[in-house]
């Protein structure tokens, strides 16, 4: 994927260095380390195509391999203001995702409100965001705003209004990330400024940057549920064959488990 910034280039020559393991959009570098996962994906919409485009051409069969060490990525803290869900569901979604990704908006419109409304509510799946901005400053700073959102509690609001139909096509500027945490309800809009341009904002993108790149992901959307990688905006069919394999493995693992003094 192309990049409009010289800083994905540097960040990507740093990830190159760290092991990739598992989300690979364009290569086959995780198959190469892991023998199974391979996934062949577009770039997300530009050249003036809007969020409504159809979903990624993408391969991912809900079947491939799941690795458990991924599963250790689930951070699972309850006071995450960047995650929807119970903190111990049995199946853990980790999205890395760009607000100025097309197909990220669709999976944000078309197919997240479906995985909640079945999911999230009933206590299955919980989802753990992760900024991942490769499309230059503004990604950047949209991000660094959905995370001060997340500070104030409104992070899920602020997404919403983010990836509304032709919201990415208004861009991201000062201004307009000021209307965004406005719409999204963040009830003090002067911390709401400052958090968005403090070294903490700052850090914990990177964070999530950082881990992206150190998986192997270099497109947006990309996956991990329960270690399962998934790449790109699949459609809503992938994502519920993936949770429900991933709560019937969970539930098989709880159930073969030996209750304490087992045996004696």
């Amino acid at each position: 994927m192309s990049t409009s910034t010289s800083s994905k280039t540097s960040k990507a020559s740093r990830a190159s260095k760290a092991k990739p393991v598992a989300i690979v959009a364009g290569v086959a570098v995780a198959a190469a380390l892991l023998g199974v996962v391979s996934f062949t994906a577009t770039e997300p919409a530009s050249s003036g195509a809007s969020g409504s485009s159809a979903v990624a051409e993408v391969s991912a069969d809900p079947a491939a391999g799941v690795y458990p060490e991924l599963e250790a990525y689930a951070r699972r803290d309850a006071s995450d203001g960047l995650a929807l869900g119970r903190a111990d569901a049995p199946v853990v979604l980790i999205e890395y995702a760009d607000f100025k990704c097309g197909y990220c908006g669709k999976f944000a419109r078309d197919t997240e409100p479906v995985l909640v409304e079945k999911y999230v509510r009933n206590g299955t799946l919980r989802i753990e965001w992760r900024n991942f901005p490769i499309f230059g400053e503004e990604s950047e700073a949209v991000a660094r705003a959905s995370w001060a959102a997340g500070r104030q509690g409104r992070f899920w609001e602020f997404h919403r209004a983010a990836y509304a139909e032709d919201a990415k096509e208004k861009g991201f500027g000062k201004d307009r990330l000021a209307a965004l945490a406005k719409e999204a309800g963040v009830p003090d809009a002067a911390r709401f400024a400052k958090d968005a341009e403090g070294a903490a904002a700052r850090a914990a993108v990177g964070r999530d940057q950082e881990q992206g790149y150190a998986l192997g992901a270099t497109s947006t959307p990309s996956f991990l549920v329960n270690g399962r990688p998934i790449a790109g905006a699949q459609p809503l069919e992938t994502f519920t064959e993936a949770i429900e394999a991933a709560a019937e493995a969970a539930r098989a693992k709880k159930g073969s488990a030996k209750p304490s003094g087992a045996g004696r």
